[in-house]
């Protein structure tokens, strides 16, 4: 089927995917609850820190600084141990200080007042000295370096066994969702993987369940946490000093513009991405199974062309997404860096005239770092939320794809009870409702007929198989097993009924006991007997290991070796009817007498329909319909057919002419 070209996809419903892919995580609801309030009690450890941090910066600032608040004045004024000089002295000194910083203040000789400061009380007496000397509270420090310390330990915890959890959703998750698509697979309608490409639907299997599954993982948590440490940061920053705080909102403001601004443009690239990467892989998936097509038709430069386009277009989709979503890590660094500068600068000045303490700038810059990173995780989480968006778009939408209705039906058919009477009547069928491909089909195959089905590609042969089969419904008309119409018995029912040997061969990676004995529960000697029947044992025991041996469907195996292999498969499920579409139509004149034989003696005792386009094959079948344009033309035995001189007659002599 050709590959649909044109522009990429545009971007869709945002909100209604992340909405729909919460609601499919609600079996592991509570285990996510309980990941979001981790990482919520985690942020909250993280607010708390900068303000024991900043405690403990004011602890040692005083410890090293003389002590010379008024209680420390007061103390020194009472004391019977001083001496009345002393005091007299210390007080002489404390004029001089205030004289030396009122100089200070007015920004004259700065270094020279603080030298003479250092002077003045390095000249008080010793009694006075050891009253105002630095002190360091060993005791306190202890404690709030130990409430640091037990904080930090307890949000790593905490962090641990929140990653955890979302990771085992997240992985969970993926796997509910493969479990679901390929439940999904087998409910949908042949007509589904007649219009959409292998490749595709592999890209929404892997590529988009990872990408949910890993985007999930990161980000949730990140967001929450996030948003937590946002308004938490900024509540603490307020209630420590509102000045400051305003001065570190003022600065990230530009970021919040910048990434809104971001996030609108960037989700339609990441929606044409996931769109673009499914095509190249269903490109790819078709150049490698056709990969010898190719090379005898040197195709290699056009295929290499369209590989080429499809690559730009997913080289361009990308880098748009990844450079608009890899601006967000340089703007918010310049915020936060802009945001350190405002902080420092404000922080200085207020620090100067003695409103704030130097501690309360440590605690700013922690908090604007907390402040500022959540702005960068909140845009990289929404950034990988769009991506997860666009994926889940896509997973859902094939979840969402319309299925084989549910067949209910207490009617059945055992095999080993069926005659093998086939009946169609005046059955007709289009694939499009505009387009009638069968417009009046009727036959009967009667128990143990060979019935051949011969026409010109496109007159519906194919199709009326796929019909009998119950792949596609038919919209008008019945078709009778026994009497029993296949609208009343379930698919699998009428699948258990047919063997079906095709003209595409397809072996499985696994032993040959495993391919032959395929959903079937036989004993080696029944599979050796099927073998032996056809004429394949002998290539069997040729392999190491025989039916242990390994095999593939890879062209290590010869096609006709494939085709003996999949009839004595059939042979084995031994089932009462038997479809052989083209079997013969790839393998060379020599191997086609060889899997004619094998086929002549699998229709044995079975109502048989046999498509071919050699006609020379079908010559002893006990019924020939000839069909074109949907319809029964002509009917009978080849003798009787080649009497009438009709169509049959022409098809038939046309293969002999030159």
């Amino acid at each position: 089927m050709p590959r649909p070209r044109g522009v990429p996809e545009k971007s869709k419903d945002f909100t209604g995917a992340i909405k729909r892919l919460f609601k499919s995580l609600d079996k592991w609801r509570y285990l996510v609850i309980m990941s979001l309030i981790i990482a919520i009690i985690s942020a909250i450890l993280g607010l708390i820190t900068p303000n024991q941090l900043s405690n403990l910066t004011d602890t040692i600032s005083e410890g090293i600084k003389p002590q010379m608040n008024e209680k420390i004045i007061t103390e020194i004024m009472t004391s019977e141990e001083i001496s009345e000089e002393d005091k007299m002295s210390f007080m002489e000194s404390l004029k001089k200080l205030e004289e030396n910083s009122k100089e200070d203040n007015k920004n004259e000789k700065n270094e020279e007042n603080y030298d003479k400061s250092l002077t003045i009380l390095s000249e008080l007496p010793k009694s006075i000295q050891d009253k105002i000397s630095p002190k360091m509270d060993l005791e306190k420090i202890t404690t709030v370096a130990f409430i640091l310390l037990m904080l930090h330990v307890v949000s790593a915890l905490l962090n641990f066994v929140q990653s955890f959890t979302m990771t085992t959703v997240s992985n969970n998750f993926a796997k509910s969702l493969r479990s679901n698509i390929s439940i999904k697979i087998n409910k949908l309608p042949l007509k589904f993987f007649d219009t959409h490409e292998t490749g595709d639907v592999l890209s929404r299997i892997t590529n988009d369940v990872d990408q949910i599954a890993q985007n999930l993982n990161q980000s949730l948590a990140t967001l929450v946490t996030s948003f937590t440490l946002l308004i938490g940061s900024t509540i603490m920053m307020f209630i420590t000093n509102y000045i400051m705080a305003i001065t570190a909102i003022l600065a990230s403001v530009i970021g919040f513009s910048l990434m809104a601004v971001i996030l609108s443009k960037s989700q339609k690239y990441f929606t044409a991405r996931q769109k673009e990467l499914g095509k190249m892989n269903g490109h790819i998936e078709e150049v490698y199974s056709g990969h010898n097509v190719i090379k005898a038709y040197n195709a290699t430069n056009y295929v290499t062309e369209e590989f080429d386009d499809l690559n730009e277009k997913l080289y361009t989709c990308n880098r748009k997404s990844q450079f608009l979503s890899g601006l967000m890590g340089p703007i918010m660094g310049f915020v936060g860096n802009l945001g350190y500068v405002a902080v420092c600068i404000v922080g200085a000045i207020l620090t100067t005239n003695n409103i704030i303490t130097f501690g309360v700038i440590v605690a700013f810059m922690i908090y604007v770092r907390m402040f500022t990173n959540p702005l960068s995780q909140i845009a990289q989480a929404m950034t990988s939320l769009q991506s997860t968006a666009a994926a889940s778009e896509r997973v859902f939408e094939f979840l969402d794809e319309k299925e084989m209705p549910i067949e209910k039906t207490n009617k059945k058919l055992i095999r080993e009870k069926v005659k093998g009477n086939i009946e169609f009547k005046n059955v007709k069928f289009g694939y499009n409702d505009d387009k009638t491909i069968i417009k009046n089909f009727s036959a009967k195959a009667k128990p143990g007929q060979k019935i051949a089905i011969v026409g010109p590609t496109g007159a519906g042969k194919t199709t009326m198989v796929n019909l009998l089969m119950k792949f596609y419904d038919i919209k008008d008309g019945e078709i009778l097993i026994d009497g029993i119409s296949t609208k009343d018995l379930t698919r699998e029912n009428i699948h258990d009924l047919f063997i079906m040997v095709l003209q595409d061969t397809w072996l499985f990676e696994g032993t040959v006991r495993d391919n032959l004995n395929f959903n079937s529960k036989v004993s080696d000697e029944t599979i050796w007997d099927a073998c032996s029947t056809v004429g394949v044992d002998h290539f069997i025991k040729t392999l190491p290991g025989q039916l242990d041996a390994k095999i593939d469907n890879s062209d290590s195996i010869s096609q006709g070796q494939k085709q003996l292999l999949t009839i004595a498969r059939g042979m084995i499920k031994d089932a009462p009817f038997l479809i052989l579409d083209e079997a013969t139509s790839s393998v060379d004149t020599r191997t086609e007498e060889l899997v004619q034989k094998a086929m002549d003696k699998l229709t044995i005792g079975r109502t048989s329909f046999i498509i071919a386009h050699r006609l020379s094959t079908i010559k002893n079948a006990n019924l020939i319909l000839v069909m074109n344009e949907g319809n029964i033309i002509e009917q009978g035995t080849h003798d009787e057919l080649m009497k009438k001189n009709g169509f049959y007659a022409d098809l038939y002599n046309s293969q002999f002419k030159k």
